[in-house]
Protein backbone atom coordinates (compact mmCIF):
# COMPACT_ATOMS: atom_id res chain seq x y z
CA UNK A 1 0.00 0.00 0.00
CA UNK A 2 1.27 3.47 -0.92
CA UNK A 3 0.26 6.46 1.21
CA UNK A 4 0.15 9.96 -0.25
CA UNK A 5 -0.30 13.01 1.95
CA UNK A 6 -1.61 16.03 0.05
CA UNK A 7 -0.74 19.40 1.57
CA UNK A 8 -1.99 22.76 0.39
CA UNK A 9 0.68 25.46 0.77
CA UNK A 10 0.60 28.04 3.56
CA UNK A 11 -1.22 31.33 3.19
CA UNK A 12 0.05 34.25 1.07
CA UNK A 13 -0.76 37.95 0.89
CA UNK A 14 -2.82 37.28 -2.25
CA UNK A 15 -4.82 34.59 -0.41
CA UNK A 16 -5.62 37.11 2.31
CA UNK A 17 -6.63 39.74 -0.27
CA UNK A 18 -8.85 37.26 -2.15
CA UNK A 19 -6.78 37.53 -5.33
CA UNK A 20 -6.64 34.69 -7.80
CA UNK A 21 -3.06 33.37 -7.77
CA UNK A 22 -2.91 30.63 -10.37
CA UNK A 23 0.65 30.22 -11.63
CA UNK A 24 1.75 33.67 -10.40
CA UNK A 25 4.75 33.01 -8.17
CA UNK A 26 3.60 34.51 -4.86
CA UNK A 27 5.64 33.67 -1.73
CA UNK A 28 4.32 32.71 1.68
CA UNK A 29 3.69 35.58 4.07
CA UNK A 30 4.71 35.40 7.74
CA UNK A 31 1.47 33.72 8.75
CA UNK A 32 1.93 31.16 5.98
CA UNK A 33 5.38 30.31 7.33
CA UNK A 34 3.95 29.88 10.84
CA UNK A 35 1.21 27.61 9.45
CA UNK A 36 3.84 25.48 7.70
CA UNK A 37 5.84 25.20 10.93
CA UNK A 38 2.69 24.10 12.80
CA UNK A 39 2.01 21.42 10.19
CA UNK A 40 5.64 20.29 10.23
CA UNK A 41 5.51 19.90 14.03
CA UNK A 42 2.35 17.82 13.67
CA UNK A 43 3.91 15.59 11.00
CA UNK A 44 6.92 14.90 13.21
CA UNK A 45 4.57 13.50 15.87
CA UNK A 46 2.28 11.50 13.59
CA UNK A 47 4.66 9.06 11.93
CA UNK A 48 7.45 8.88 9.42
CA UNK A 49 7.36 9.99 5.78
CA UNK A 50 9.75 8.70 3.17
CA UNK A 51 9.57 11.21 0.33
CA UNK A 52 8.60 14.88 -0.15
CA UNK A 53 7.65 16.39 -3.50
CA UNK A 54 6.39 19.91 -4.15
CA UNK A 55 5.12 22.16 -6.88
CA UNK A 56 7.83 24.38 -8.34
CA UNK A 57 5.97 27.56 -7.32
CA UNK A 58 7.57 29.34 -4.35
CA UNK A 59 4.60 29.18 -1.97
CA UNK A 60 4.57 25.38 -2.23
CA UNK A 61 8.37 25.10 -2.28
CA UNK A 62 8.69 27.20 0.89
CA UNK A 63 6.00 25.14 2.65
CA UNK A 64 7.76 21.94 1.60
CA UNK A 65 11.18 23.21 2.68
CA UNK A 66 9.89 24.08 6.17
CA UNK A 67 8.37 20.60 6.48
CA UNK A 68 11.45 18.89 5.05
CA UNK A 69 13.74 20.64 7.54
CA UNK A 70 11.62 19.44 10.49
CA UNK A 71 11.37 15.89 9.12
CA UNK A 72 15.06 15.84 8.21
CA UNK A 73 14.27 14.78 4.65
CA UNK A 74 15.34 16.15 1.29
CA UNK A 75 12.76 17.35 -1.21
CA UNK A 76 12.96 14.71 -3.93
CA UNK A 77 11.13 16.55 -6.71
CA UNK A 78 10.02 20.09 -7.57
CA UNK A 79 7.49 19.47 -10.31
CA UNK A 80 5.56 21.92 -12.49
CA UNK A 81 2.90 19.28 -13.16
CA UNK A 82 1.46 19.92 -9.69
CA UNK A 83 1.36 23.69 -10.09
CA UNK A 84 -1.88 25.51 -9.46
CA UNK A 85 -4.43 25.93 -12.24
CA UNK A 86 -3.33 28.57 -14.75
CA UNK A 87 -5.90 31.35 -14.26
CA UNK A 88 -5.00 33.32 -17.36
CA UNK A 89 -6.19 36.93 -17.36
CA UNK A 90 -7.88 36.71 -13.94
CA UNK A 91 -4.60 36.19 -12.07
CA UNK A 92 -4.03 39.00 -9.60
CA UNK A 93 -7.70 40.04 -9.53
CA UNK A 94 -10.33 39.81 -6.82
CA UNK A 95 -13.92 38.76 -7.46
CA UNK A 96 -14.98 42.40 -7.16
CA UNK A 97 -12.45 43.43 -9.81
CA UNK A 98 -13.58 40.62 -12.12
CA UNK A 99 -17.20 41.70 -11.81
CA UNK A 100 -16.24 45.30 -12.68
CA UNK A 101 -14.04 44.33 -15.59
CA UNK A 102 -15.99 41.50 -17.22
CA UNK A 103 -19.44 41.43 -15.61
CA UNK A 104 -21.27 38.79 -13.58
CA UNK A 105 -20.75 36.08 -16.20
CA UNK A 106 -16.97 36.57 -16.31
CA UNK A 107 -16.43 32.87 -15.60
CA UNK A 108 -18.15 31.99 -18.89
CA UNK A 109 -15.71 34.09 -20.92
CA UNK A 110 -12.52 32.78 -22.51
CA UNK A 111 -9.96 34.56 -20.36
CA UNK A 112 -7.17 32.06 -20.92
CA UNK A 113 -7.96 29.91 -17.89
CA UNK A 114 -6.78 26.30 -17.92
CA UNK A 115 -9.62 23.80 -18.26
CA UNK A 116 -10.58 21.90 -15.09
CA UNK A 117 -10.28 18.59 -16.94
CA UNK A 118 -6.70 19.35 -17.93
CA UNK A 119 -5.82 20.21 -14.32
CA UNK A 120 -7.39 17.02 -12.95
CA UNK A 121 -5.68 14.94 -15.65
CA UNK A 122 -2.21 16.19 -14.80
CA UNK A 123 -2.84 15.73 -11.08
CA UNK A 124 -4.18 12.23 -11.64
CA UNK A 125 -1.27 11.24 -13.88
CA UNK A 126 1.24 12.64 -11.41
CA UNK A 127 -0.21 10.79 -8.40
CA UNK A 128 -0.54 7.56 -10.38
CA UNK A 129 3.11 7.83 -11.40
CA UNK A 130 4.15 8.57 -7.78
CA UNK A 131 2.26 5.53 -6.52
CA UNK A 132 4.20 3.31 -8.93
CA UNK A 133 7.60 4.97 -8.41
CA UNK A 134 7.30 4.96 -4.62
CA UNK A 135 5.32 1.77 -4.15
CA UNK A 136 4.74 0.96 -0.44
CA UNK A 137 6.23 4.30 0.64
CA UNK A 138 4.72 7.31 2.41
CA UNK A 139 4.91 10.36 0.14
CA UNK A 140 4.08 13.99 1.02
CA UNK A 141 2.96 16.16 -1.89
CA UNK A 142 2.87 19.94 -1.34
CA UNK A 143 0.68 21.60 -3.93
CA UNK A 144 -2.28 23.97 -4.42
CA UNK A 145 -5.99 24.12 -3.62
CA UNK A 146 -7.52 23.76 -7.08
CA UNK A 147 -4.97 21.18 -8.24
CA UNK A 148 -5.59 19.00 -5.18
CA UNK A 149 -9.37 19.48 -5.25
CA UNK A 150 -9.79 18.71 -8.94
CA UNK A 151 -7.49 15.69 -8.63
CA UNK A 152 -9.57 14.34 -5.73
CA UNK A 153 -12.71 14.75 -7.85
CA UNK A 154 -11.04 12.73 -10.61
CA UNK A 155 -9.72 10.01 -8.28
CA UNK A 156 -12.82 9.62 -6.09
CA UNK A 157 -15.79 11.22 -7.91
CA UNK A 158 -18.42 9.65 -5.66
CA UNK A 159 -16.77 11.08 -2.55
CA UNK A 160 -15.78 14.49 -3.92
CA UNK A 161 -18.23 16.40 -6.08
CA UNK A 162 -17.00 19.67 -4.54
CA UNK A 163 -13.87 20.42 -2.55
CA UNK A 164 -12.66 23.23 -0.32
CA UNK A 165 -9.09 23.07 0.90
CA UNK A 166 -7.65 25.30 3.61
CA UNK A 167 -4.07 26.52 3.73
CA UNK A 168 -1.70 23.83 5.10
CA UNK A 169 -4.56 21.32 5.22
CA UNK A 170 -3.58 17.64 5.16
CA UNK A 171 -5.46 15.08 3.09
CA UNK A 172 -4.40 11.42 3.19
CA UNK A 173 -4.83 9.04 0.26
CA UNK A 174 -3.87 5.40 0.00
CA UNK A 175 -3.71 3.17 -3.03
CA UNK A 176 -3.71 -0.61 -2.79
CA UNK A 177 -4.16 -2.94 -5.76
CA UNK A 178 -5.21 0.01 -7.91
CA UNK A 179 -7.95 1.19 -5.53
CA UNK A 180 -7.73 4.73 -4.14
CA UNK A 181 -9.09 5.60 -0.69
CA UNK A 182 -9.21 8.87 1.25
CA UNK A 183 -8.92 8.44 5.02
CA UNK A 184 -8.43 12.11 5.97
CA UNK A 185 -9.65 15.25 4.19
CA UNK A 186 -8.74 18.93 4.62
CA UNK A 187 -7.53 18.46 8.21
CA UNK A 188 -6.10 21.57 9.90
CA UNK A 189 -6.09 20.45 13.53
CA UNK A 190 -2.46 21.63 13.78
CA UNK A 191 -3.78 25.20 13.49
CA UNK A 192 -6.46 24.87 16.17
CA UNK A 193 -4.36 25.70 19.21
CA UNK A 194 -1.78 27.84 17.45
CA UNK A 195 -3.93 30.41 15.71
CA UNK A 196 -7.32 31.97 15.93
CA UNK A 197 -9.26 33.16 12.87
CA UNK A 198 -6.89 31.47 10.43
Amino acid sequence: MTTIGLVRHGITDWNELGKSQGISDIPLNNLGKLQAIALANRLVLEGEWDVIVTSDLSRAKETGQIIAAKLNLPINIYDKRIREINCGEIEGTTEEERLKRWGSNWWKLDLGMEKFGDVSNRGYEFLTELAITYSDKRVLVVSHGALIGLTLQRLLPEQFQKTQLDNTSLTILTIKQGIWNCSLYNCTKHLDNTFSNV
